[in-house]
């Protein structure tokens, strides 16, 4: 199973994320890190374990409040052999071609920021771009046919629970057991909620092939022999 760190941007900055409650977020206060810029932040997350991909959620472009491409070009040329996941919100072809364009790595699809299934269903089956199947609570965030249509999806699926990012709950192993259930043998990834090896082997218990997480990491409730024994 593989572990992916996540870092959340907002304003050119590292914040940390809780409950998905983003009005509410702030600067990263991390052991791992100086400070809360981002190539600082990832070169502590790097220092943990060599992680070969790292999970970017570009906030302000989610919110529509303009992006941060500039902190991800600096990433990129600080780490060029880190594979980035992006979530910038692309919700039509154009921004999604702007992101591929930009080379920053692979584009994340949240279904929170689609208006329908028609972007997703042009990449269905596709290794090229990541699905993330967001709920907050017991709601799914984004137009139902997504969820409904398991036959749209690309061959990669975060199931993303807000509710869980920063809580300490713990991962939502029924929610996933159920998205997996008709997923039709792709690849899941959970994200929210990991706290610590325990959930990393119960996740790779239930058959998931990948866990994002960030607080476990700050927390160091996540070190580096769990990421080596995993």
């Amino acid at each position: 199973m593989q572990a992916i760190p996540v870092i959340d941007l907002m304003g050119g900055q590292v914040v940390r994320a809780r409950m998905g409650d983003r009005a509410s977020y702030r600067p990263l206060e991390s052991p791992l890190s100086p400070t809360n810029d981002p190539v600082d932040v990832v070169r502590g997350l790097l220092a943990v374990y060599p992680f070969p991909t790292l999970y970017v959620a570009d906030l302000d472009a989610i919110q529509r409040h303009g992006d941060n491409f500039q902190a991800l070009r600096r990433i990129r040329e600080e780490f060029p052999a880190l594979h980035m996941w992006v979530d910038n919100g692309a919700a039509n072809g154009s921004s999604l071609h702007a992101l591929i364009r930009a080379d920053l790595g692979t584009p994340v699809i949240g279904s929170e920021s689609q208006r329908d299934s028609k972007l997703i269903a042009q990449h269905r089956d596709s290794m090229r771009i990541v699905l993330s199947l967001d709920f907050r609570g017991d709601a799914f965030q984004g137009p139902q046919e997504i969820l409904a249509e398991p036959a749209l999806w690309p061959r990669r699926i975060i199931i993303m629970t807000l509710a869980r990012v920063g809580s300490g709950a713990g991962p939502d192993l029924g929610r996933l057991a159920s998205i997996r259930s008709i997923a039709g043998g792709r690849e899941i990834y959970a994200a929210g909620g990991v706290r610590n090896a325990a959930d990393l082997a119960a996740l790779k218990g239930a058959g998931v092939r990948g866990a994002l997480i960030a607080t476990a990491l700050h927390e160091r409730q996540i070190v580096a022999a769990d990421l080596q024994a995993m």
